[in-house]
């Protein structure tokens, strides 16, 4: 009877697919992400401000940026997200859409300004924060914001591409 169940053991086991005989610790361990190039932290406040103005990188790099709510107002009184639009896009007339877009996180909807985002953030309460990774390509200046309604007034900064 040893015998029987021994065959047939091995019997199964070669029906068995090629991802159950193999090495269990290989197949529970993660694919390697790709490493970025830079990684970056920024702040918002309660204030509605962002503590860095400015940001530079090189055309290409892999870029990964956790951006932080240091407030202690929640989501709905002082949601922060961080928003960054393609060359050329205007935006005051962006931010004007994204104040009605509470169902998308304040994110238009229309094709036309969802295409205008390069990356973004999800909204944030006071002591939260999100990690985005983008690259952006071309060489050439760039806007970020908050676009939770009425913050691109002060929150908004430039990017550096070269």
């Amino acid at each position: 009877m040893k015998y029987l169940t021994t065959t047939l053991f091995a019997a199964a086991l070669s029906f068995a697919p090629v991802s159950l005989l193999a090495d269990p610790v290989a197949a529970t361990e993660k694919k390697e992400e790709k490493k970025a190039d830079q990684e970056i932290v920024v702040e918002g406040n309660d204030q509605m401000q962002f503590n860095k103005k400015t940001l530079e990188f090189k055309a290409g790099e892999t870029i990964k940026l956790t951006f932080k709510h240091v407030g202690k107002l929640p989501k709905v009184a002082m949601g922060h997200n961080f928003v960054i639009l393609k060359k050329g896009t205007n935006l005051a007339a962006w931010a004007g859409k994204a104040m009605t877009a509470a169902a998308t996180e304040y994110i238009p909807a229309d094709e036309e300004s969802k295409k205008a985002v390069l990356a973004h953030t999800k909204v944030l309460g006071g002591g939260e924060a999100d990690t985005i990774t983008f690259s952006i390509k071309e060489a050439g200046e760039y806007q970020y914001l908050c676009s939770f309604p009425g913050h691109f007034a002060l929150m908004q900064g430039k990017i550096t591409v070269k």
